[in-house]
């Protein structure tokens, strides 16, 4: 972990239950405790069913831990309204999903634009922006295309430069290289290494890939809901 402990993410004691106060109630996480210095490269692996999306979903202010505190750059997001939650999704993380989560019938351009357009950005800024983030991404030659015009790949790089069009402090990655192939994987991850290194983003990626893992600067372990370990990485570049 880096020298300054300038924590962006602190989580404590986070448990998250399904179905409270019933007699079938399900309790998913089991006192997580985790705290991300900002500027960090961290990974959360773990298989299937250990928690990772559940905690996920936490980190990205998604959905509210049952019990625990949880602090993002010193706001207490677990008793944050509905409108602060979503100004925070909005502004200070930026999503990469598995599943790319782009919208369908529009352009790569103005998917990238649709962050800014919620934080009310003017369109000839936000035009500009996007074209920029596209570029930094090798998409300014694909962004008239819609998602069902371009490669997974394509599409995940465009996820990910509408994942900085508001320059989050937080990128979260779920998977993102999930429904890629080994090497078109390695551009995204690539990609990941940059914004990390040249820009200093504080990067949590979660994955259920120990080789991916071991790229990052710290490996988190889950399993059943529980953090089982905790060790440095390789911290590719």
């Amino acid at each position: 972990m880096k020298e300054n402990q300038n924590y962006i993410i602190n989580l404590q004691n986070i448990r998250k239950s399904f179905f409270c106060g019933r007699p079938n109630e399900l309790e998913i996480l089991h006192g997580i405790s985790l705290k991300i210095v900002s500027g960090e490269f961290v990974s959360i692996v773990g298989e299937s069913g250990s928690g990772k999306s559940t905690l996920m979903n936490i980190i990205g202010a998604l959905d509210r831990p049952t019990a625990g505190d949880y602090y993002l750059e010193d706001r207490d997001i677990r008793n944050a309204g509905d409108e602060e939650l979503s100004e925070i999704r909005n502004q200070k993380i930026g999503f990469v999903f598995q599943t790319y989560n782009l919208v369908a019938r529009t352009s790569a351009l103005a998917n990238v634009e649709l962050p800014m357009l919620y934080a009310g950005v003017p369109k000839k800024k936000r035009t500009a922006r996007a074209k920029e983030l596209l570029d930094m991404v090798d998409m300014v030659d694909r962004m008239g295309h819609r998602p069902d015009e371009l490669s997974g790949g394509q599409k995940q790089r465009t996820a990910i430069a509408r994942a900085m069009a508001n320059n989050p402090s937080i990128i979260l990655a779920d998977e993102p290289t999930g429904a890629l192939d080994s090497k078109t994987g390695r551009h995204i991850m690539d990609i990941f290494h940059r914004l990390h290194r040249e820009q200093g983003k504080t990067i949590v990626l979660i994955t259920h890939s120990g080789e991916l893992a071991e790229e990052t600067e710290r490996m988190i372990t889950l399993k059943d809901g529980e953090i089982a370990g905790e060790r440095k990485g390789g911290a590719l570049c």
